[in-house]
């Protein structure tokens, strides 16, 4: 009897799917190919997305008191609003994120808003609010403290500052900032410098807060004084920058892993 050879392609040496000799659509339908919600379940964090609520709460308060009290356009110059803005919108998404328990927002970013906001107390404090800094705005009546004023004041440059503070060192997760976001925080700074300047020499003189902050203040100091003046801030605020990302790296963590994940225990 003969017997013809069988074709390499047939069904009968073929491997049955999802065997070991078909492994890759086995092991994508099983492990690889399978979203992470699937395998990771999502963890609510009611707690950290309650405290991110209220510190976004208290830059919207200090925001909305001090458009409704003063020029809007003039309010928002302010690298004070500017940089609680970004604090109530990053905040905002994080407390929603959190709730739902989604990932947190990326490190660059958080430090970011960390270096933003530090910059604003720590300016008002040691500088603005110091009378003997030299550049104090205490007298100045375009921005006095009083009333409704004061509230706002202590809530755009000490509430959130220090709520931004404690939710870094206590909320997120450590070691994923690096030296070069150093650097890149600093273009917001350096284009707040540009847009202060190019709007105070398209305002007329004698106009109400021509320059925010008066170690800007072109028309008392001029030009150089002022480049020196942000040559020393800037330096200030880069070394700021460092010192937080070199932070970053040997601050404990007392929560856990932030990523918004928890293993599902093993079954049986």
């Amino acid at each position: 009897m003969r017997y013809d050879r069988i074709p390499s392609h047939s069904p009968r040496t073929s491997p049955a799917p999802g065997s070991l000799r078909d492994g890759s659509a086995h092991a994508g339908t099983g492990t690889a190919d399978a979203p992470a919600s699937a395998v990771l379940p999502r963890t609510r964090r009611p707690c950290a997305a309650a405290f991110r609520a209220l510190i976004c709460a208290a830059a919207v308060t200090g925001i909305v008191i001090d458009l409704l009290m003063g020029s809007p356009l003039r309010v928002l110059s302010y690298f004070t609003i500017q940089s609680n803005v970004l604090v109530a919108l990053a905040f905002g998404w994080s407390a929603v994120r959190a709730w739902r328990g989604r990932p947190p927002l990326q490190a660059r970013v958080t430090g970011g808003v960390l270096l933003y906001i530090s910059i604003t107390g720590l300016v008002y404090h040691l500088v603005l609010a110091n009378s003997s800094s030299g550049f104090s705005m205490t007298g100045d009546q375009a921005v006095a403290v009083t009333g409704w004023r004061t509230v706002s004041n202590q809530l755009l440059h000490t509430v959130t500052p220090l709520g931004v503070l404690l939710d870094w060192l206590l909320l997120t997760r450590p070691g994923g900032l690096r030296p070069r976001h150093a650097a890149q925080w600093l273009l917001y700074p350096l284009a707040y410098f540009a847009f202060a300047l190019i709007r105070g020499a398209l305002l007329s003189p004698g106009t109400t807060a021509r320059y925010p902050y008066p170690f800007l203040d072109v028309a008392q100091h001029g030009y150089p004084a002022v480049l020196t003046n942000a040559l020393v801030f800037g330096a200030a605020f880069y070394a700021l920058a460092l010192a937080i990302t070199g932070l970053d790296h040997i601050r404990p963590y007392l929560r856990g892993p932030e990523t918004g994940f928890r293993l599902r225990p093993p079954v049986g």
